[in-house]
């Protein structure tokens, strides 16, 4: 069994895996796909990922597969199970797993951060962290399963009601899930302003009532004219850079919630306007991993209900990673799969 090593920043290594046999409580999942994910992306240039990154290490936190091997106790999950695996873990114990909010746990474990992850043939995991597919849905699209589930989470911080109207921020895999959860949550009306024409060609076809492109239009003045009020109820800013935090702030409500979801540089300073959220009575908000969302994702996968398949662009090898990141910070791709038998 091979994975490909993070060495450092910019440096991977393919090579076998040791340390295979699942210990107790723990199964043995034959990877079928794990996509790339911003958050590898910031790993790559050296930067942290959820949880501290110490090399060498498998990356790689969106994957599915099946079950082939179990250690002792190990009887939830059945061999031969289809499964999706939530890569984060919690340990039980800090201030903030004791609060309800174990998003923020201090000590934060993560499959594809700081323990071995996806991007291999094979993984060892434990058994809470594997949801189980339904037989009829491809294994590939389990891997949409945890950025689903984050994707979850930000719509629960959003406060959308039925009713209100939204705009999606960044055509991403992830601003393409957003536009499909606000539809399922009550909106009357979603906008997804993405630069890319073939990203705002498959928001409007998973749900967008509309698509600007910001680098040609007004958005303020076109989410305006578009909802026919001051702006939307609800702003979720999956772009993760300044210019589309600050155009968060321009396009929504009053009274709106800005849900500021994706990934941006650790070192990345902005000014705001303390004024506007006060005077438009703003809640600006973060999004962070999936707390207990894993499982809410993965149903919606089984049910159907989630379109998955436009959203995966591009495979490569595991001896090909690098290529697969390269891939999906470019603007061709929306969502790039890692599959350890692709040819």
């Amino acid at each position: 069994m091979r994975g490909t090593f993070f060495l450092g920043a910019g440096r991977f290594e393919t090579r076998e895996l040791s340390g295979l046999a699942p210990g107790p409580g723990e199964v043995l999942v034959r990877v079928a796909a794990c996509g790339v994910c911003g958050t590898d992306v910031h790993i790559y240039h050296g930067s942290k990922g959820s949880a501290e990154v110490t090399p060498p290490v498998v990356l790689g936190h969106e994957f599915s597969g099946v079950v082939e091997a179990a250690g002792p106790g190990a009887e939830a999950v059945p061999l031969g199970s289809r499964v999706t695996v939530d890569p984060n873990m919690y340990c039980g114990r800090c201030r903030f797993c004791r609060t309800g909010k174990k998003q923020l746990c201090t000590r934060l474990q993560a499959y594809g951060v700081n323990l071995n992850g996806g991007f291999a043939e094979a993984c060892v995991v434990r058994q809470e962290q594997c949801f189980l597919l339904d037989p009829r849905v491809p294994l590939e699209y389990g891997t949409m399963a945890e950025p689903l589930a984050c994707a979850l989470h930000g719509i629960d911080r959003s406060n959308i009601r039925h009713g209100d109207t939204v705009c999606v921020l960044g055509g991403g895999a992830v601003g393409l899930l957003m536009v499909q959860l606000a539809k399922m949550a009550g909106a009357s009306a979603v906008l997804l302003s993405e630069p890319v024409a073939a990203r705002r060609e498959i928001g409007l076809q998973v749900g967008a009532d509309a698509a600007i492109d910001p680098l040609h239009e007004d958005l303020p003045a076109r989410v305006r004219e578009l909802l026919g009020q001051d702006g939307a109820d609800a702003v979720i800013e999956c772009v993760g850079n300044n210019s589309a935090a600050r155009q968060a702030l321009q396009v929504c409500a009053r009274g709106a919630t800005v849900v500021l979801f994706a990934v941006h540089p650790v070192d990345e300073l902005d000014e705001i306007s303390p004024f506007e959220i006060y005077s438009k009575e703003l809640t600006v908000t973060g999004s962070f991993i999936n707390p207990d969302t894993h499982s809410r994702a993965v149903s919606l996968i089984n049910s159907g209900r989630i379109q998955v398949q436009p959203l995966i662009t591009h495979r490569f090898p595991i001896e090909q990673l690098e290529q697969a990141i390269l891939t999906q910070i470019s603007s061709e791709s929306i969502k790039v799969l890692v599959v350890p038998a692709h040819g």
